[in-house]
Formats: C-alpha cells, structure tokens, sequence
C-alpha cells in the first residue's frame, strides 16, 4: 500500500518483515512495470528476517558461519552482507531511462542521501575513498553504519541501501560484511542515537528531493564534483 508520493516517486512501507525470496520477486516485477511505462518509480522500506546476501562479488571465503542462516544469491553489486530485524532496508527504483543514463552519478547520489539523513539523525557520517558503504567515527572507533548495493536492469534500478537503526550486531559475525575485515560495524543504537525506524524513515523522506534533483538533468553535473 502507498504511503505517499513524493515528486512523483511512489513510497511503500511494509510492518512487519518481508521473506527476502517474497521482496526479490514483488522487485523484480515492479522494475519491469517502470521499464514498460507501466507503474511509477518506487522506494519501498521494510526489513527482514536474519539472513545473509551474496553479491556477484562475493568470495565464498567471507561467508564465515553458512549455517548460521539463509544464504541468497543476488544479482546486486558487491560482497556478503547482513539483514535483519532493526535494519532499515530502503529498495529504490528508479527508471535511470528517463532521469538519465549515469550508473556512477545515481550511486554518488545514493551515497549523499544516506549522508545527509543519518547527519539528520545526529550522526556525522562519510564515505571513504576505496570503501562500500557508509562510514562513521575514527580511529578505533571507526565503523560501517549503512550498506549499500544496486542493480540495473534495461536502465531500472532496483536493490539499494540498508541502514542499521537497531540490529543485532552480532549476526554481523557469521560474514565479513562487504569484503572489509579491518573495521566492525555499528548503529544508531550503538552510537547512542535514540531514533527508531520512524525517525529514521522521516530523515530519508526529508532528503529524497535532493537525491532526486542530483541524478536528473542539469542536477548530474553535482555527481561529477
């Protein structure tokens, strides 16, 4: 069920968490739609039940407990990483066909909205050279708050970004989450941030007009700087 739209693009999110095979699936029809004319853009927000994802990246090696629990292949960008409950997983389709064909731009852009909504949240986030993700803190304090990951489809994205508002961290355990074993990985909670889903829903709804206006038109040329 739609929640809003915001400048066009239709937001859902779902209450309880979504079997990843159930999202995979409502994903990839829902790309189609956009391809074909067919349904508007859409960011969906949920979670999911513990389970771990391979990207096409992904070296077996990193999967350190497979037992622990699902294991997906996924058509995404990257390495292993972990969802579950207390994360914040944001699907993001976009029909890069009509806002302009730039892969590089539209991740850039990515990376700047989950920058601003976690500064929102009180969290001095960045990204860093040579690493996926977001990033937070120094030295031995520094750590991954959120993840990212898409894919491209005859110009749809789909797939997107995970947040970590409140999971367990331990579960990060049975992979190492991204390729990166130098550094851990943290939350809002960790961080001592009080914000829950809703809190971090509205940071994200807040800054979405801004993403939209980096990856459209004249807008790209902020992804180049």
């Amino acid at each position: 069920m739609a929640d809003a739209f915001i400048d066009g693009v239709e937001w859902q999110t779902s209450p309880a968490p979504v079997p990843y095979e159930e999202a995979l699936a409502t994903m990839e029809d829902r790309a189609a739609a956009i391809g074909a004319g067919e349904a508007p853009e859409l960011v969906w927000l949920l979670e999911h039940p513990p389970l771990y994802t391979a990207g096409t990246s992904a070296d077996p090696i990193e999967l350190l407990t497979p037992d622990r629990f699902p294991v997906y292949r996924t058509g995404r960008g990257g390495r292993y990483t972990y969802h579950g409950p207390g994360q914040r997983i944001g699907y993001v389709l976009i029909d890069l066909e009509r806002r302009g064909r730039d892969i590089r731009c539209f991740v850039s852009a990515l990376e700047r909205w989950l920058i601003a909504s976690l500064d929102a949240l009180g969290v001095e986030a960045r990204q860093e050279p040579g690493r996926i993700g977001i990033w937070t803190g120094h030295g031995s304090s520094e750590a991954k708050i959120a993840a990212i990951g898409v894919r491209v489809r005859r110009w749809v994205t789909f797939h997107g970004f995970s947040i970590n508002v409140d999971p367990d961290l331990s579960h990060f355990g049975g992979i190492v989450p991204c390729g990166i074993s130098d550094y851990g990985v943290t939350s809002l909670k960790r961080l001592g941030i009080s914000a829950g889903m809703e809190q971090a829903d509205a940071a994200l709804k807040a800054n979405f007009a801004s993403f939209l206006e980096q990856i459209s038109g004249s807008g790209r040329l902020q992804c180049k700087r």
